[in-house]
């Protein structure tokens, strides 16, 4: 099985930073895309960036230019930078892998417990 510890959520002002971390652990045999999503209070889940591992990013058009999802693939650990932070990112953001445990297993998605990102006007 695989793990995935987020850390650094918490309450900043709108026009402030965090920075997210995710590290996988456990059983890996290869991670292949690694991201984040995100689902405020009554709201779908949503894909907020993902990490492939040739390098390939993509990004939700509401969070590019403000957002950067980079990669340690030494260190299993996906980032997330978020700049520019509005009120409306407030939310739970769950880490989010594709992983094999074994050249004999099927690609598998993981999920982190989510940490809480909280954005004040």
């Amino acid at each position: 099985q695989v793990q995935l510890l987020e850390s650094g959520g918490g309450v900043v002002q709108a026009g402030e930073s965090l920075r997210l971390s995710c590290a996988a652990s456990g059983r890996i045999f290869s991670l292949y895309v690694m991201g984040w999503y995100r689902q405020a209070p009554g709201k779908q889940r949503e894909l907020v960036a993902l990490h492939t591992s040739g390098g390939t990013t993509d990004y939700a058009g509401s969070v590019k230019g403000r957002f950067t999802i980079s990669r340690d693939n030494a260190k299993n650990t996906v980032y997330l930078q978020m700049n520019s932070l509005k009120p409306e990112d407030t939310a739970v953001y769950y880490c989010h892998a594709e992983a094999q445990v074994s050249w004999l297993t099927t690609r598998t998605y993981y999920w982190g417990q989510g940490t809480q990102v909280t954005v004040s006007s």
